[in-house]
């Protein structure tokens, strides 16, 4: 059996598609059969509504404010993706738990919840919106693009953060500050945190800017930017528009935008030696390209 991995979607820079990446990561988790719980902490819940989910009696908030199994399942339901994928729904009522300084007790409280769905197995998933046994595999936390409460809680809870940026000017100073929010994080107490990687969003082929940004970028982080990066492309909007993931958007730009999320997903599975010891495999080794209509 496989022990669950909560990554987190992070970017202290507003407007770079954060959601976008957090969207594109279920969508591949849920194209290679990786079930998965999305967790929308954006007061705007952007996630939530692009993953279109059943309703609920519950959202994070009520989660956030009592965190028991009984308000975990109302606020949990199927996403309107498919089997496989749910949403611990969000809701503009999540920002009264944004603080600026909270205390050690607020920022345990996501943490604690996801701990009442763990089985006596140490797995995630005793109960599911659709009432299956499955365990979820992944967590994906979409967070929102401050540094309160709410992102503290997600990097207090998560094991990975996959830090969000775009190629412009101040790409740099956010994802430091992103970057140190993590580090920070692993020495105030949760040595598990790890970042996984940079992934640059709203790439333009063949804008100067981009390239020197993005130059700038690996400079500075070196192999912790990823080697794929996200292309501007207006798919992505039209799949998130129509509530679909971008892996069944039919169009050069979506399949493109697609290959990046697999070889995310590849890398954010490979990641987690507790569950892998196979250390030499590669990421396309480790979810494979959907077959071939």
């Amino acid at each position: 059996m496989t022990a669950v991995l909560v990554v987190a979607t992070l970017s202290l820079k507003g407007g770079v598609g954060k959601t976008t990446v957090a969207l594109g990561l279920a969508g591949a988790a849920l194209q290679h059969d990786v079930r998965t719980l999305v967790v929308d902490l954006d007061p705007q819940a952007n996630s939530t509504i692009a993953l279109d989910p059943e309703p609920t009696s519950a959202t994070v908030a009520d989660v956030l404010d009592e965190p028991r199994r009984s308000v975990l399942h109302r606020a949990i339901a199927r996403s309107g993706w498919g089997d496989g994928l749910d949403v611990l729904v969000g809701a503009e009522q999540t920002e009264r738990h944004n603080h600026p300084d909270p205390g050690p007790r607020q920022l345990d409280q996501l943490r604690r919840a996801l701990h009442r769905l763990v089985h006596p197995d140490g797995l995630l998933g005793d109960h599911t919106a659709d009432g299956a046994d499955d365990p979820y595999r992944l967590v994906i936390i979409d967070c929102p693009p401050s540094l309160g409460q709410l992102t503290r809680s997600a990097l207090a809870a998560a094991h990975r953060a996959v830090l969000v940026t775009d190629p412009t000017m101040f790409a740099v100073s956010g994802v430091q500050r992103a970057f140190d929010a993590v580090q920070t994080e692993r020495q105030r107490g949760n040595p598990d945190l790890q970042p996984l990687g940079v992934l640059i969003n709203r790439v333009r082929p063949r804008n100067t800017e981009h390239e020197f940004r993005i130059s700038e970028l690996r400079e500075l982080f070196g192999p912790l930017v990823l080697t794929g990066v996200l292309p501007d492309r207006s798919a992505i909007q039209q799949a998130q528009g129509a509530c679909m993931p971008i892996q069944r958007w039919d169009t050069p730009g979506a399949r493109e935008a697609s290959a990046v999320f697999t070889l995310l997903l590849g890398r954010v599975l490979r990641s987690d030696r507790r569950r892998d010891p196979d250390e030499d495999q590669d990421d396309a080794a480790v979810v494979a390209p959907p077959a071939t209509r």
